[in-house]
């Protein structure tokens, strides 16, 4: 399931507990991401999922279920 995956992920980098990370969960503001963080984000999720995601779609994504969405929409 992408969104497990993606929440494992997002822990792991964010250094954050899995059970924090919900669909709603705001990628910047909740997790504190900067633009260096959503890069290396970027690389994990198109390494996992196999799939390119270009930069102008990621600054689109604001929250998990839109980095989800996109991900099952494109794999």
């Amino acid at each position: 399931m992408v969104f497990e995956k993606l929440r494992t992920i997002l822990s792991q980098q964010f250094d954050v507990e899995k059970d924090t990370i919900t669909p709603e969960t705001n990628i910047m503001e909740d997790l504190g991401a900067d633009s260096l963080d959503v890069v290396d984000m970027l690389m994990s999720l198109e390494d996992e999922f196999d799939v390119e995601i270009p930069d102008e779609e990621i600054e689109k994504m604001r929250t998990v279920a839109e980095v989800v969405a996109y991900i099952e929409e494109n794999t």
